[in-house]
């Protein structure tokens, strides 16, 4: 007679029991991250004018899907590629107050994003922002946010473990935090990504502060666009950034996973150091940078969350294609499906 883990493990090789399973995590992750952080869920776009400054430059050099309208011919936009400046613009238009925050199903394309286990050109996360007082602009602020969020991590991880036995869960109890300089000091001769993968195997669930400042040696660990989050600013001893990436290990995949990008955002003198460090002064006349140095957005900190991410660790899935529908190389497919492993489409 079958074990009971034996038939919870055939069941979710069922596709509908997959399904059930991804949105038992989107539902009960999201109800708990708004609990922990006071969020509430708005719509959000999908689409923003390109000469707003709004969209997300990321490393600043991925290109956005763009496109005309008939009907405002004028006007180029360009298909989101995450929210991180949209948020604080519309927590300024809602009137929120210092503790309030939002949530949204952020869905964004990134054609030039290199596909793989981990990474589609379709992203899907939740992006939240929330706002702060200017005086909480400090890391003890950041890693209170860090900590609620990897509470919410471990509570949706026992709750799938309780539905389905056999997805034992791997988390460990408490989030540690790494500043990249540490890091690049620790393992000199590695890559960055080959650090993070050693921390992660030795830590089980990190976050990893300072990144896109400068390391020693002049490299950084991975680039970040200069006009959100704040990489730059002292913060005690030698170290710079309050921003960072909640890492852990992922037993599925045997290396390290990345879950969630955030930070708090830059404020006025943040945003012009920033700016100028890469090259790229002439944002301050855009909308959105405008608005951040006349003082009339508020001082927030934010991420986004990778849904299929979370989905892919939670239930122990190889490739984010099995938790995901998107386009697929078919040379991928075919390799995959060697494994028996296959991909939505």
């Amino acid at each position: 007679m079958e074990t009971v883990q034996q038939q919870e493990s055939i069941r979710l090789k069922d596709g509908i029991e997959t399904e059930r399973a991804i949105d038992l995590v989107k539902t009960k992750f999201s109800q708990i991250l708004c609990e922990e952080l006071n969020l509430t869920r708005v719509v959000a776009p999908l689409i923003v004018a390109e000469d707003t400054g709004i969209n997300d430059d990321l490393n600043g050099i991925e290109r956005p899907v763009e496109m005309k309208l008939r009907d405002m011919p004028a006007t180029k936009v360009s298909v989101v590629q995450s929210l991180a400046k949209w948020k604080r613009y519309r927590l300024a238009q809602l009137g929120a107050e210092p503790g309030e925050g939002i949530l949204t199903d952020m869905k964004a394309l990134r054609p030039d994003e290199d596909m793989g286990p981990m990474h589609s050109v379709f992203v899907d996360q939740w992006d939240w922002e929330k706002v702060i007082a200017r005086e909480q602009r400090h890391l003890h602020c950041l890693k209170d946010a860090v900590k609620r969020i990897y509470r919410a991590l471990t509570a949706t991880e026992k709750a799938v473990a309780e539905r389905y036995p056999e997805l034992t869960p791997t988390l460990p109890p408490e989030i540690r935090f790494i500043h990249a300089e540490d890091l690049c000091l620790k393992y000199p001769e590695l890559t960055p990504k080959q650090r993070e993968t050693e921390a992660a195997r030795e830590y089980g669930a990190y976050f990893l502060t300072g990144i896109g400042g400068d390391l020693p040696g002049g490299s950084v660990h991975d680039g970040r666009a200069p006009d959100y989050d704040d990489w730059s600013t002292p913060t005690g001893q030698h170290y710079r950034g309050l921003n960072g990436d909640i890492i852990v290990w992922n037993p599925a995949t045997e290396s390290a996973f990345e879950i969630s990008s955030m930070g708090i955002r830059v404020d006025e003198s943040a945003l012009l150091f920033q700016l100028e460090k890469r090259n790229c002064l002439e944002r301050k006349e855009l909308m959105f940078h405008s608005l951040l140095l006349g003082g009339k957005l508020p001082q927030t900190m934010g991420g986004g969350i990778g849904q299929s991410r979370v989905c892919m660790f939670m239930l122990k899935k190889k490739h984010i294609g099995q938790v995901q529908a998107s386009v697929w190389p078919e040379q991928m497919l075919g390799e995959l499906e060697k494994d028996s492993i296959r991909l939505i489409r």
